[in-house]
């Protein structure tokens, strides 16, 4: 006679959660695998043969390369703006404070940031609006409009220095502008362009805005893209000009690109220093009055004889938080647009 076992799996048939599946861990190994990290009890596919350090494994170099190139620098930057360094190295003493109240009372140090923000005052509204202008120019699609986009777009492409280079030959007091406007009897002696300070910061701003007023255009052609046309279309039945449609369609159409713009200009305005050191020499201007806080900081801090790190670091950390105020002011003019 054969005895029938009761029968362990099928329908029907409870399974005691002390019995583990076959293949499934127990007891502390079970325990090991609940707590380390790894795809979940509902996960499938490749993601049950994933482990846990795969994706730190694929972000590392951009992680590592941040931390190198990022946060050290700054930390250092930091760090030695409480000391006396020397731009060559060697024994840097803790002075607390002493920089930052030699700054406050820097005289050169207030000069280059009213500089500094006087660009940004200029510069960051005319490169918000003027590629704006420019991309609804460009923008229909008409014989031969890709001649003029690539024409709007080649000084993006020129080096700095080049550019630069370019212009000291067009404003130089014998330069092609000056030689033009005297024959042409507009003026009877050349224009200091560079050699009035506030000529050569006015060029420079306008040497800025033209080597970017082709980037940015590329945004804002973008951005035109997502305007519905049916807005135009209706604004256009209804009378409306194309001015009056420019400023009630277009613009708020763009206007998260606008401040897009607005903050990049801005952060790049601060930095400004190429333009600065071609046209107004490397004294940043007659008698260094066209000097900006990166021109600024060269000259305090790099100067193999007379250079200190750490004062010039402790510029530096203002013209960071100069910077972290312009992009948090934006980000708030943003959120508040989009509310």
């Amino acid at each position: 006679m054969t005895t029938l076992s009761p029968p362990t799996e099928g329908p029907g048939v409870a399974v005691s959660a002390r019995d583990p599946r076959p293949g499934q861990p127990t007891g502390p190994r079970r325990l090991l695998r609940a707590l380390r990290p790894g795809p979940g009890a509902d996960a499938g596919g490749a993601a049950l043969y994933r482990r846990w350090w795969l994706p730190w494994l694929w972000m590392s170099p951009a992680i590592i390369g941040i931390t190198v190139f990022g946060l050290y620098p700054f930390l250092n930057t930091l760090l030695l703006s409480f000391t006396d360094a020397k731009p060559l190295g060697g024994a840097a003493s803790f002075v607390g404070l002493d920089n930052y109240t030699r700054m406050l009372g820097d005289s050169d140090f207030w000069l280059a940031t009213r500089n500094s923000v006087l660009y940004a005052l200029i510069v960051v509204p005319l490169m918000v609006l003027l590629p704006l202008m420019l991309a609804v120019l460009v923008e229909k699609n008409l014989p031969g409009i890709g001649f003029f986009r690539s024409a709007f777009y080649t000084p993006v492409l020129a080096s700095s220095v080049v550019v630069g280079l370019s212009w000291q030959w067009l404003l130089s007091d014998q330069g092609l502008v000056n030689t033009w406007l005297q024959k042409a009897h507009i003026i009877r002696s050349a224009i200091p362009f560079l050699s009035d300070s506030w000529l050569i910061l006015l060029c420079a701003m306008g040497l800025t805005l033209w080597k970017g007023l082709g980037w940015y255009m590329i945004f804002y052609l973008a951005a035109l893209g997502n305007v519905p046309k049916e807005l135009h279309e209706a604004a256009a039945v209804d009378g409306a000009g194309a001015v009056r449609r420019f400023w009630h369609i277009t613009v708020p159409g763009v206007r998260t690109s606008m401040m897009l713009v607005g903050t990049l200009t801005g952060i790049g305005s601060l930095r400004v220093f190429t333009e600065i050191y071609m046209l107004g020499g490397a004294t940043g201007g007659p008698g260094g009055a066209d000097r900006t806080l990166p021109f600024y900081i060269r000259d305090v801090a790099l100067d193999p004889l007379t250079g200190n790190a750490g004062y010039g670091s402790a510029v530096s950390v203002a013209l960071f938080v100069l910077t972290l105020g312009l992009t948090l002011l934006a980000q708030r003019l943003t959120k508040e647009d989009e509310s």
